[in-house]
């Protein structure tokens, strides 16, 4: 019964269904991606892995968060008077948690957390992990999708052996060695990308326990007009800003559609829909957040890298590229605007 391409045909009274018997796990990805390169250790891998673990831990306790009341704030109590830990605190824990045991990790940093946490049972890990474990958390309770933004650096030699400063870790997108995403929603979907590789998109296969490789080589669409941004802050936005936004929904050529908005408050969500349709997303710098309101280590860095590989662009309130920028400090802010090339050529032009 066995047919070529690594499906097997089973006949059941409806017909055949094929069973694809060739899958392509995360873990299996990641072992032939390290095959390709021959000066690899392994160590990259490793930590690789304990990020998926925390990826598929975090999923578990989302799914099960409102069954056991994880949703609430943090302090409140459950009936035999334990405190209950809200989900971005376990969701942080569960993360370092496991890039402790990874052995392959230096230092985290955390949005949860105000200072670096280092690992000194691993004095010569040669990477450091930033993150914002469940970013858009305070959708949880209203059952909106939230998700975990990553970046990978890897330490310089010189760092190896001694504890990094602040300094040491202040690098800019351009150095990410690795970056991503995980949405958790109707079902936990990573978005990775590597260093001048390409994009792709894995689901978690619950009855597996596996992340399955469904979207090889991601690309975002040229162009489409769909934008993304929370119109609320409008008021403090610069003049620029508000007329590019303008210039959107009241197109001036002759029959011009206007763009259709699309904002769901939850970065991940946003971005993920954003580089599968097209389209721009924006959470602009203004006069009340002259910054930006988005960390550039684990939210803006991280997005850009995945935007820039799959063919996208990203750049700051300023119009600059958004990997270019160093930060000032761990949890420095930015303005951010990504996604489609052609859609992103507009910002450029109407921002000169």
């Amino acid at each position: 019964m066995a047919s070529n391409g690594g499906s097997n045909g089973y006949s059941s009274g409806t017909g055949t269904e094929k069973i694809n018997t060739d899958i392509i796990s995360l873990t299996r990805f990641l072992t032939e991606e390290q095959a390709k390169h021959k000066e690899a250790t392994g160590d990259f891998t490793l930590l690789c892995h304990a990020l998926q673990f925390s990826f598929k831990s975090i999923a578990y306790y989302i799914r099960r968060a409102t069954l056991i009341n994880l949703t609430g704030l943090a302090g409140s109590s459950n009936i035999t008077g334990d405190d209950q830990k809200k989900l971005d605190v376990i969701g942080n824990d569960l993360f370092v948690a496991a890039m402790r045991g990874s052995g392959r990790c230096r230092a985290v940093v955390s949005e949860e957390e105000d200072e670096i946490i280092y690992f000194d049972d691993s004095p010569n890990a040669r990477y450091v992990v930033a993150c914002d474990p469940i970013d858009g958390s305070s959708n949880l309770d209203a059952g909106v999708s939230v998700g975990t933004i990553f970046g990978v650096f890897k330490l310089p030699d010189s760092v190896i052996g001694r504890k990094p400063t602040a300094e040491d870790l202040l690098m800019p997108g351009s150095e990410l060695l690795a970056a991503g995403f995980t949405m958790y929603g109707a079902s936990a979907q990573l978005v990775i990308t590597m260093k001048g590789g390409s994009v792709n998109g894995f689901t978690l296969d619950n009855a597996l326990g596996e992340f399955i490789l469904t979207h090889p080589d991601m690309r975002i669409p040229k162009k489409r007009a769909i934008y993304s941004v929370n119109e609320g802050n409008s008021m403090y936005w610069t003049d620029k800003t508000k007329a590019y936004f303008e210039s959107l929904k009241y197109p001036k050529e002759e029959g011009g559609k206007p763009y259709s908005s699309r904002y769901i408050g939850s970065m991940v969500a946003d971005a993920y829909r954003t580089l599968l349709y097209g389209g721009i997303f924006a959470y602009p710098a203004d006069k009340k957040s002259p910054k930006g309101k988005l960390r550039i280590l684990y939210e803006c860095a991280p997005m850009a890298m995945v935007m820039e590989n799959a063919g996208g662009n990203a750049v700051d309130s300023n119009m600059a590229r958004m990997l270019d920028i160093k930060p000032a400090t761990i949890h420095d802010r930015s303005g951010i605007f990504m996604g489609s090339p052609e859609e992103m050529d507009k910002v450029l032009e109407a921002h000169k």
